[in-house]
Parts: C-alpha cells; sequence; structure tokens
C-alpha cells in the first residue's frame, strides 16, 4: 500500500470519528440548552462528514452498487463473527458492564445488517418500496413494520427512527 494510499485511510478513519463525536457533542449541548452550540457542532459534523467521503471516493472505495452490497455483506459478517465475540469477551473479563451491553447490541444487529444487505444483494430492487427503522438505543434495524417493542434493548417501538 502506498502512503499516499495508508493516509487516505487514516484520514478517512479520523473523520469519520470526529464526524460521529461532533452529532454526540451536539445531542449533549441540546440536552443542556447550549443551542448555538450545538448548531456549530452538526455544522462541523456534517463537513467532517464531506471530508470522510471525500476520502473514501479518492481510494476508490466506493463501487458499483452489486460490489458495494458484497463489501457490506463481508464486513457485517467480519464484526459479527470475529470482531464482536472477542471485544464482549474482554468486557466481560474487565467487569465493563456499560461497554459488554454496547458492544453486545452492536455484535447482535450487525447480524440483521448482514441479512439484510445479503437479501437486497439476491434482489436489487428488494428495497425500492420499503421503509427501514433505526432504535435509537441499540441500532437494532428493522423493515416496514416497526415491533412495540425493540427485542434487543426494551425500547418503545414508537422511539424508532424512520431512515430516509
Amino acid at each position: 500500500m502506498s502512503k499516499t494510499e495508508q493516509n487516505l485511510k487514516e484520514a478517512f478513519s479520523g473523520e469519520s470519528q470526529a464526524s460521529l463525536r461532533y452529532w454526540a457533542f451536539a445531542e449533549k449541548a441540546d440536552a443542556e440548552g447550549f443551542v448555538g452550540a450545538a448548531k456549530l457542532f452538526r455544522a462541523a459534523a456534517r463537513a467532517e462528514a464531506v471530508h470522510a467521503l471525500n476520502h473514501l471516493r479518492a481510494m476508490n472505495a466506493v463501487r458499483s452498487t452489486k460490489e458495494n452490497l458484497e463489501a457490506a455483506v463481508d464486513g457485517e459478517c467480519f464484526e459479527f463473527k470475529e470482531m464482536y465475540p472477542a471485544m464482549v469477551k474482554d468486557a466481560v473479563a474487565e467487569n465493563e458492564i456499560d461497554a459488554r451491553h454496547s458492544l453486545e447490541y452492536a455484535m447482535s444487529i450487525e447480524m440483521i445488517h448482514h441479512k439484510l444487505f445479503q437479501k437486497a444483494l439476491e434482489s436489487e430492487n428488494e428495497n425500492a418500496s420499503a421503509s427501514f427503522y433505526v432504535c435509537p438505543v441499540c441500532g437494532h434495524t428493522v423493515r416496514d413494520k416497526v415491533p412495540k417493542k425493540c427485542p434487543y434493548c426494551g425500547a418503545d417501538g414508537a422511539k424508532f427512527i424512520e431512515t430516509a
């Protein structure tokens, strides 16, 4: 891998993390009544996302939809089969309860994402008229019908967020 490719990967990772961090900071600022700070954090979060997407494109990492679905299937499979189980094991060993819950939620939901991506890969127009909803607590993702309660974290289904 060239130095430029390595730099783009590092920059993509950093910008992606900054974007999400600033979204979290905006939520906290809103909760504390700091409207101006929240607006600034959201603007910076959006800008960091633009940077990350530009880096991703420069790496030629956005391909055809079929290739992107294949990459998503592979990535989700890796996460729930290899990455998260080891992380959960460490959190349990270190008695880090909040970390364990966060990691277990992610591991479980990655299995759902894997199935959704796999189904989309099998039928390109699978989701043309579908609506997707995401649990704001654990990330559980459902197609078309929201449960009364999230089966993973117990959150009220009315709090699920519809995605565009």
